[in-house]
């Protein structure tokens, strides 16, 4: 073996920068980080030969001519001084390693000049040699790199193709542009603008600069603040019906630094959770404010690992935050309140005084329905709940309702859409999930759902895991009109069930809903929730009267989120009337 030797310091700084500096972006961040912490208002990134050449400049405060040698030396910055600051840090760099890695790499020339002084400092550092002379130029600091690499000729080779690389640049400055829209970003390649932002300090209008109007035009705010913890979330998350195959648009900030955040990421999946299909993800854009403190931002040379406190809280901040952003995702069509406005609505039906309440569902056929009859004391006295099935006409009276609050329904296409026009284009409802949806909103909200009691009912056997999980939670069966008896360990029969689903085979709800359900047991609740709003729609294939549609689609419209079922698959399709009229060459 080998004797131990005490490596050489232009070594020690090679492995060090390895740590730093992994490839061109590394360079690229260190330096647009320290142009950003400068207060530069304008940054410029230039790229060239084949990414090895770099130079940034910027109209910061820049470097002070006495502090400029000590800028190039291991472990100098001026952001830290203290214990206290390295837990309280509010700036993007802070390590004092960027500078000094950058130059056991790469042959660097530093402009500089504060305004306090009417001429610049140049460096010049080749070899880790330093020479420094007074030279003329603007108030700013510019960074020019030759030749990345060129004294360790090992990481060249496990670079990837330039154009890869300059993507991975390109990525760096839009994702550092996004966070900080104060400032005006400009990045070429080969002398060719291929990124540029105004840094009129309005981030929607630099998400418009570096994305299409299709993005933008699909995005929702997102603003929530905690005084009380000091927390504030901010930015912009696409709608439901915008999304992408991947999470690379996951553009996620603490305290504006770029991070890499599993909570963060897994508060953004929760809230979108039955908001959209699996496989799919939003556009989001997020930046979570928090005290410094509350953050510790150094665990990893590259700063973009991070760890904080109260993750619990967090978590369920940033999810409310989301969902406040959706809440208002798109201005429905006006909804009704039915006690207020029955003489309003052709469809609400006028019962005559009585005892009882009814609740109208759709039966199987076109012009039948069927009325439910509800009473608050029918389960205490374990009767059954009666089902009535009768003709419309010979019981209600229909109500006049206001020329306005009409769908104007043109017809079923294949017995599974409803076909609505607009005043302004043509929308196409999937009918089975645009009830499902308004099924699934309703129930959520109910305290208690009404149950329908099953003298007869088919012994049911679980495994002894699914036995185990149903028995622990009987109490959410429950909350959803479900009531479940065990006849042995893993023997079952179902007492009631939700009256709206009472014609379901309960083997098939129990099946539906204990699906995969092993992998996410929190999720127990929600998948009740999800299988008997399913189980309670129409379906599609089924043939539907013209008031049936009318009211299925009315119901839909007053849902909070109207534009995907609980499965988060899209409701609805909007054909807006001058698309449609210009494939057909119209002028209106």
């Amino acid at each position: 073996m080998a004797r131990i030797k005490q490596l050489s310091k232009h070594l020690i700084n090679q492995i060090a920068a390895g740590e730093v500096i992994e490839r061109p972006a590394s360079v690229v961040k260190e330096l647009v980080e320290n142009s950003v912490d400068a207060g530069a208002s304008k940054i410029s990134i230039e790229i060239s030969n084949e990414c090895r050449d770099i130079r940034v400049a910027d109209n910061g405060s820049g470097i002070h001519p006495d502090d400029i040698m000590l800028a190039f030396s291991k472990h100098a910055t001026s952001k830290i001084s203290t214990d206290e600051d390295l837990f309280a840090i509010d700036t993007l760099g802070f390590r004092g390693e960027a500078l000094s890695s950058i130059i056991s790499i790469a042959k660097l020339t530093c402009t500089t000049r504060t305004k306090d002084f009417e001429t610049g400092t140049k460096v010049k550092c080749e070899n880790s040699e330093v020479k420094k002379v007074e030279t003329g130029c603007a108030i700013g600091t510019i960074m020019e790199i030759k030749d990345l690499f060129y004294n360790i000729p090992a990481r060249l080779k496990f670079l990837k193709n330039p154009n890869t690389e300059f993507s991975y640049i390109q990525e760096l400055v839009q994702s550092i542009a996004i966070s900080h829209p104060q400032t005006a970003f400009e990045l070429k390649k080969n002398g060719k603008t291929v990124l540029k932002t105004s840094g009129n300090n309005e981030l929607k209008h630099a998400l418009k600069e570096l994305f299409s109007n299709n993005v933008t035009d699909n995005l929702k705010e997102v603003l929530k603040t905690d005084q009380l913890s000091g927390l504030k979330i901010s930015g912009y998350v696409s709608t439901p019906d915008f999304t992408r195959s991947s999470k690379k648009d996951y553009h996620i900030y603490i305290n504006s630094r770029t991070v890499k955040c599993p909570i963060f990421m897994k508060a953004i999946d929760t809230a979108y959770k039955n908001l959209i299909s699996n496989g799919k993800y939003p556009f989001v854009v997020l930046n979570l404010e928090l005290p410094p403190s509350d953050v510790d931002v150094n665990v990893h040379p590259t700063k973009k690992e991070v760890r904080y406190k109260n993750t619990n809280q967090i978590f369920n901040f940033i999810m409310t935050g989301i969902h406040g952003g959706l809440a208002n995702y798109t201005e429905p069509e006006p909804s009704y309140n039915i006690q207020q406005k029955a003489a309003e609505k052709t469809n609400i039906i006028e019962l005559k005084p009585q005892q009882n309440t009814f609740d109208i569902v759709y039966n199987k056929t076109d012009d039948e329905m069927v009325v439910e009859e509800k009473t608050f004391d029918m389960i205490q006295d374990k009767t059954p709940q009666v089902v009535y099935e009768t003709e419309q006409k010979q019981i209600f009276k229909p109500v006049e309702k206001a020329p306005e609050t009409e769908e104007n329904i043109v017809g079923q296409y294949k017995n599974t859409y409803i076909i609505v026009e607009k005043e302004d284009g043509m929308e196409i409802i999937d009918q089975h999930i645009a009830e499902e949806r308004y099924i699934y909103e309703k129930l959520k909200s109910e305290k208690n759902v009404v149950s329908q009691l099953l003298f007869v009912s088919d012994v049911l056997t679980v495994t002894p895991s699914e036995a185990e999980l149903i028995k622990e939670n009987l109490d959410k069966f429950e909350r959803f009109g479900f009531g479940i008896e065990f006849t042995s360990d893993t023997e079952l029969i179902f007492r009631k069930v939700p009256q709206m689903i009472a014609k379901v085979n309960p083997k098939e709800i129990l099946s539906d809903i204990l699906e995969n359900i092993e992998s996410d047991i929190d999720g127990l609740e929600e998948k009740i929730l999800i299988t008997t709003s399913c189980k309670a729609s129409v379906k599609a294939g089924q043939k539907l009267s013209t008031w049936q549609m009318q009211e299925i689609v009315k119901r839909w419209r007053t849902t909070k989120m109207p534009y995907t079922c609980p499965h988060g698959r899209p409701i609805v399709k909007f054909f807006p009337h001058k698309e449609i009229a210009g494939f057909f060459q119209r002028n209106q």
